[in-house]
């Protein structure tokens, strides 16, 4: 349902659009992780967040008259950001439905992009039929966080500016640790990579307690998390893999890295210190995996992509206090 055609088209409509976030690099995270490691900084984009890329992705490629009527979407945050921008930048209106435990950051940040925000409380209400619903009332278009196909295409664009990128660094294998929560961006890294950097293989990251995917990877089927609540990282806490991210993370990604909360705080403060980039916590579970899971990896070099930088000050504040 997703080709490296889509990907590069959602690339084209991209252009002049989203930012080429950079890699970066520095001797003592190379220290630290006992190898080389190169953080794509998606933190960097607009929004502060990968899910620009796929907002604007799908909303492009709606019809004009359908996109007219206007959008909506369900997120903690990020794709939330990401869809009300495009919307915004498009000229249509949006509606993003978010867990009312999301970080007040998030929030306002949503709401100052010009959407109509609905809270609702994750642990017992359920996102999808309140999307279904509001969709089907105001004649809106939903836009899934990331079973989507022009989601993912354009999360995938990622993985193109990464095989280019590297190649210019004289990188010709290498491992790409990705913050995972439905797999929206890992599955179209995959396939950009699949297409032009081949000896690539990427590596899902979760936080503990909320590792779907890797249990998952391990089982052959898709798994569920038990709970929906119980982590700082917040951006990559979903029920499940995705119905169409999934089959694609079979055939392409390796084995899941499970970090803890303390590992993903580390990260921020390293991360700040070292590179001088702001992350969040569930953008940050992929530097952890490369900085304090270094036996699970068998390349010496290394991509890791830090997914977002929407946290709330106080916990980047404790991050700092505690591992800065």
């Amino acid at each position: 349902m997703v080709s490296i055609e889509m990907i590069v088209a959602a690339r084209a409509r991209l252009r002049g659009h989203a930012r080429r976030t950079p890699l970066l690099s520095s001797p003592f995270i190379d220290e630290l992780a006992g190898r080389r490691v190169f953080v794509k900084a998606e933190c960097l984009q607009h929004t502060g967040s990968f899910k620009f890329r796929g907002g604007w992705s799908a909303v492009s490629a709606l019809d004009p008259a359908v996109r007219a009527r206007g959008v909506i979407a369900f997120s903690s945050g990020n794709h939330a950001q990401g869809v009300a921008l495009a919307a915004k930048l498009h000229g249509v209106p949006s509606v993003i439905i978010m867990p009312s435990d999301a970080p007040k950051l998030k929030i306002a940040n949503t709401r100052a992009l010009g959407a109509d925000v609905v809270l609702y409380d994750r642990a017992t209400q359920d996102r999808d039929a309140i999307g279904a619903a509001l969709s089907g009332e105001r004649k809106l278009t939903l836009i899934k966080p990331f079973d989507e196909p022009q989601v993912i295409a354009g999360q995938g664009t990622t993985g193109l500016e990464i095989a280019e990128q590297t190649e210019e660094e004289g990188i010709r294998s290498a491992e790409v640790l990705i913050p995972c929560g439905g797999g929206g961006l890992t599955s179209g890294i995959a396939l950009a990579l699949e297409a032009s950097a081949p000896a690539f293989r990427v590596r899902p990251c979760e936080p503990e307690g909320f590792d779907d995917t890797t249990r998952s990877l391990a089982s052959g089927k898709i798994e569920r998390n038990a709970a929906m609540t119980g982590s700082i990282c917040d951006a990559i806490l979903t029920p499940q893999p995705g119905n169409i991210t999934f089959p694609i993370l079979q055939r392409l990604a390796g084995a899941g890295i499970v970090v803890t909360d303390e590992e993903a705080l580390r990260a921020m403060a390293l991360a700040f210190v070292r590179l001088k980039i702001v992350v969040e916590p569930g953008g940050a579970v992929a530097l952890a995996a490369a900085l304090f899971h270094g036996d699970q990896l068998e390349e010496d070099n290394v991509v890791v992509v830090t997914s977002g930088g929407n946290v709330d000050a106080d916990i980047f504040a404790g991050a700092l206090a505690r591992h800065g």
